[in-house]
């Protein structure tokens, strides 16, 4: 019931952010590829994203839906949110950002851990590409808490007088090896998820998001190897 209400509330938030700037749908075709994961079927994951500078700082947010249930039923539903604050004329701007929302098996509901950062983060441009990235402390509230740093990078860079656009994003964080605390010590998580877009017009662009990870798997959800590299066939609707 708990992993319910989760769920409803980030429907809610979505409905709220109806302003964001784009809507992709990616086709997964991790199945396809991986024969050694505990997925059936490959599946649809919808993103809806939204970047809004203003004179205080910056906001950015996503939410990731996978329908990846039987007959295409939303099994995870997954947002992050954060927020960069200007400060008169420095180029380091405060980051705080949160991180959550729930999931479901075959046999019951989860939810996603939330997680909690603070830091400082720097945006740049070179030309017309756009970068970004912030260091942070990260709070993990597993049932064991885990107090962990995150490194990010994000970037944005328009081609051939914006016919095609490079962008994505790269993270790196430690966390507790175990969750529940049984087992001591801590692993570094590597995902990055660089995406390629043609762009039709000025809303309608083609492409494809590659995820790439290495610790970011579990045994405990049936994966048997550390890295892994899962594809997609992408579309992206610009407002």
């Amino acid at each position: 019931m708990k992993q319910k209400k989760l769920l409803l509330i980030i429907l809610t938030i979505v409905c709220q952010f109806a302003t964001a700037q784009n809507i992709q749908f990616h086709y997964d075709l991790r199945n396809s590829l991986n024969k050694n994961i505990p997925t059936s079927r490959n599946y649809l994951t919808t993103t809806i994203e939204m970047f809004k500078p203003d004179k205080w700082g910056s906001t950015f947010f996503f939410v990731d839906m996978d329908y990846n249930q039987a007959k295409g039923n939303i099994g995870t539903a997954y947002w992050e949110i954060a927020r960069d604050f200007k400060i008169g004329k420095c180029p380091i701007m405060p980051h705080i950002e949160y991180n959550g929302g729930a999931g479901r098996s075959k046999f019951n509901g989860f939810p996603i851990d939330n997680a909690y950062l603070l830091g400082a983060s720097y945006p740049f441009s070179c030309g017309n590409a756009n970068f970004s990235t912030y260091l942070a402390y990260k709070y993990n509230a597993f049932t064991k808490t885990s107090n962990d740093v995150q490194w990010t990078g994000t970037w944005g860079i328009p081609l051939f007088d914006n016919k095609m656009t490079l962008s994505g994003f790269i993270d790196v964080w430690t966390e507790n090896k175990d969750r529940t605390g049984v087992e001591s010590g801590k692993k570094v998580i590597l995902l990055t998820e660089p995406q390629i877009w043609y762009n039709v017009n000025s809303n309608l662009s083609f492409g494809s998001e590659i995820e790439i990870s290495n610790n970011f798997y579990t045994k405990a959800a049936g994966y048997d190897s550390r890295l892994y590299v899962f594809p997609t066939i992408a579309a992206k609707w610009n407002f």
